[in-house]
């Protein structure tokens, strides 16, 4: 035998896996989108790129009543330190507790482009404004049947920003299969938006199994939940891991929705049993929705619903492994529609504590994000109160604060003031606020100073 064949053994190629699904429009998958086996997660080369593969800590489990409400909201406290920076097991008050490293592969979706959350990938922005229920001018749109002028908001959405993209079509004068699978081609049409994932969002199971029939890459299921069941539950999560993609499961059973820390905890525990020991679905492909419900509404039993959510966030992320956690951000501030200024600071406050308590992805409208140290401090510290519950008057002190942060809103601001600003500052500006108009322009003027 020549020498050269040697030296050089056999390739292996059950290694080299297509990382993109490639699905016909009646839904067959012929090729795999992302290991979804424990066989073929522990075939992956071990070590190296945290893309492949993370390693975390188990931490032991805690009943719902050892969670305090300064466990759910202060990061500096003990627990919520090992949550946010990921501390040994061994250096914390549960080291005595059994305790193993686990190979967690990081949630791989993609468009046209792949797209693979790790722990060090940050916050994913999911687009909302293609969501016929949450944005006015997309229903209007939809149900006039201009869908050019529907994808013009989808491209927008991920100009600005957006990592996913959340497509709900639901509409009681609506054909919702026949406009999913309509809307799902045309985006599949235009390069600069199928290169990012797509979320199918739905109540209707029909609706969304259109879509995934239709939808490029690997996409994400919103929502499945246990309120008809666990045999339900089951069957359309098998069917989610059929057609290749990741799945949102909402805290609501058949009891109901989760409205508090321990049934949030409850449900997300039970479903998240079911689905990896009942189907051995990846770890990896699980998001939790534990329900943003609104504040600031008046009523004492809605004052800790931000409070419960990022408790209920960082309980998932410390007990159950590999799962992850969205939410529908915007939900928060129903309570002052009609006031974006104090709707936007209160969402990039809820963000900004989420965050640090393990929120990896939610659902926002990716063009009006403000900036967390940007806000007003009196704005900041009003809203704070109401998210935080810190004291009992906070909603009417929001309340009447945001009166005169309406006014000042109303008033004639020019649009792109910064402009005249340095050109340091015009480059920090862009990059903080994700404006990308300017870029080549600002970075010559800066190169030839």
């Amino acid at each position: 035998m020549p020498d050269f064949l040697i030296r050089f053994p056999k390739p292996d190629f059950r290694k080299h896996r297509t990382l993109l699904p490639r699905k016909s429009c009646s839904g067959r998958v012929t090729s795999a989108a992302a290991p979804n086996t424990a066989r073929e997660a522990r075939a992956l080369p071990s070590g190296g790129d945290s893309a492949q593969s993370e390693t975390i800590s188990r931490t032991s489990k805690r009943s719902p009543d050892r969670i305090s409400q300064r466990d759910a909201i202060d990061p500096g406290s003990a627990r919520a330190s090992r949550a946010v920076s990921g501390a040994s097991p061994e250096t914390s008050e549960d080291a005595d507790r059994p305790n193993e490293a686990q190979q967690i592969q990081p949630l791989q979706l993609s468009g046209l482009e792949p797209l693979n959350i790790t722990r060090d990938f940050g916050f994913a922005v999911i687009g909302e404004r293609t969501n016929i229920t949450g944005s006015p001018k997309f229903s209007k749109l939809i149900l006039a049947g201009d869908f050019e002028g529907a994808v013009a908001i989808a491209r927008q959405q991920v100009a600005n920003g957006a990592n996913i993209i959340d497509i709900n079509v639901d509409e009681g004068m609506l054909d919702s299969e026949a406009t999913m699978t309509r809307f799902l081609n045309l985006v599949s049409s235009e390069p600069e938006i199928a290169r990012v994932p797509v979320m199918i969002d739905s109540s209707k199971w029909s609706v969304i199994e259109a879509g995934l029939k239709c939808a490029q890459g690997k996409s994400v299921v919103n929502s499945i939940s246990l309120k008809n069941g666990e045999e339900d539950f089951l069957r359309q999560a098998r069917l989610v891991r059929r057609y290749g993609a990741a799945v949102i499961v909402m805290a609501f059973d058949e009891r109901g929705q989760a409205d508090n820390l321990a049934r949030r905890i409850e449900i997300c525990r039970r479903a998240y049993d079911l689905l990896r020991q009942r189907l051995d679905f990846p770890s990896s492909d699980i998001i939790f929705d534990p329900n943003v419900l609104t504040v600031a509404t008046g009523l004492d039993e809605h004052r800790n619903y931000a409070v419960d959510f990022i408790g209920a966030t960082r309980w998932i992320k410390e007990n159950l492994p590999g799962a992850r956690v969205s939410g529908g951000i915007s939900n928060i501030s129903f309570s002052f529609r009609g006031n974006n200024a104090v709707r936007e600071a209160m969402h990039a406050a809820f963000l900004y504590h989420a965050i640090r308590a393990g929120l990896d992805m939610g659902i926002v409208n990716a063009g009006q994000l403000a900036v967390y140290e940007e806000i007003e401090p009196e704005l900041r510290e009003r809203v704070e109160d109401v998210l935080l519950n810190r004291r009992p008057d906070a909603t009417e002190r929001l309340v009447d604060f945001a009166a005169r942060v309406q006014v000042k809103v109303k008033e004639q601001v020019q649009e792109k003031a910064w402009r005249a600003a340095p050109v340091e500052e015009r480059l920090k500006h862009a990059l903080v606020q994700g404006v990308v108009d300017f870029i080549e322009t600002d970075t010559e003027e800066a190169r030839r100073k």
